[in-house]
């Protein structure tokens, strides 16, 4: 950096003060600078930011825990070094705010879906309003991880492995049943057929047995 010129480098923002007055945001390439000129430098790649796991609860007294991301990138450099100390800790402030009034007014079992296909709208709409205040711009939030109660997630692991042994219960009833009807359907057609009974029988020896007939 010389005493007369900056540069700056692809990816970032220079937000310019002279003798502490905002002066201008330079984009990337090289620029004149000003005497008593200070600056700070700001991202404008897209960025992921990593929301920690929310315990949020439910409208039946159980939480779930939540995590999420947000997809930013910087909209307004003088913005997001000015209005806030930390931007991206106000637009975390307000997906956790909205995650809590989405979820406050569903019971736990209709959390998962409710936060897969509601809510992430309502979590971006948040973000982005709030973000715009602190020259942030939300792409998208994405909801990651929803964790039921482990008391929950038990009871929906009995009630699935109920629901497949029944089912299996069924299968076996079911086989057993027609197994049944198959020998009742043979008992009756070697009863009306005795000729074929003395057949079965005959076929039924193990190899080298003798049969012995006696004529009454």
């Amino acid at each position: 950096m010389s005493l007369r010129k900056i540069t700056v480098h692809p990816g970032t923002q220079l937000v310019e003060h002279v003798r502490g007055t905002f002066s201008r945001v330079l984009e990337p390439g090289q620029h004149r600078r000003p005497r008593k000129a200070t600056y700070l430098t700001v991202p404008t790649r897209t960025q992921v930011a990593h929301v920690a796991v929310q315990e949020v609860p439910t409208a039946d007294g159980l939480t779930v825990r939540v995590s999420a991301a947000i997809r930013w990138t910087l909209a307004d450099a003088r913005r997001f070094v000015e209005v806030a100390e930390a931007p991206l800790d106000v637009v975390y402030l307000a997906v956790q705010v909205a995650l809590r009034d989405a979820v406050a007014s569903v019971a736990a079992t209709e959390a998962i879906t409710r936060l897969r296909v509601v809510v992430p709208d309502a979590l971006r709409d948040a973000a982005r309003a709030t973000g715009a205040e602190v020259g942030v711009d939300v792409a998208e939030v994405v909801v990651k991880d929803v964790l039921l109660p482990v008391e929950l997630r038990s009871a929906q692991a009995e009630l699935v492995t109920a629901r497949a042994r029944g089912q299996a219960e069924l299968e076996k009833a079911r086989a057993e049943t027609a197994a049944l009807r198959s020998l009742a359907n043979a008992a009756k057609l070697l009863d009306d057929h005795p000729a074929l009974a003395q057949l079965r029988l005959v076929q039924a020896l193990p190899y080298g047995a003798s049969v012995k007939l006696t004529v009454e």
